[in-house]
């Protein structure tokens, strides 16, 4: 089980400390999502789409309207 921020004693730091300690677990996350490698037909894969994308722009659908196409579908 992943510990509380109580059980860390991060809730007796203060306001500055937190937000200090907020920005270093990000910093931590954002490397280590950067590091994390494709296998080639990963990138293969993502290049083709990305490709199809811009030469067929009446193909793609805005984040907007996938969202709310996917909370209908739950709703119902």
């Amino acid at each position: 089980m992943v510990p509380t921020i109580n059980e860390l004693g991060i809730d007796q730091l203060c306001a500055d400390d937190r937000v200090v300690l907020g920005h270093a677990i990000l910093d931590g996350v954002t490397v280590a999502t950067e590091s994390a490698i494709l296998t080639p037909a990963q990138l293969l894969e993502l290049e083709s789409r990305l490709a199809y994308s811009i030469a067929h722009p009446e193909d793609v659908v805005p984040w907007e309207q996938v969202k709310a196409e996917a909370l209908a579908r739950v709703k119902s």
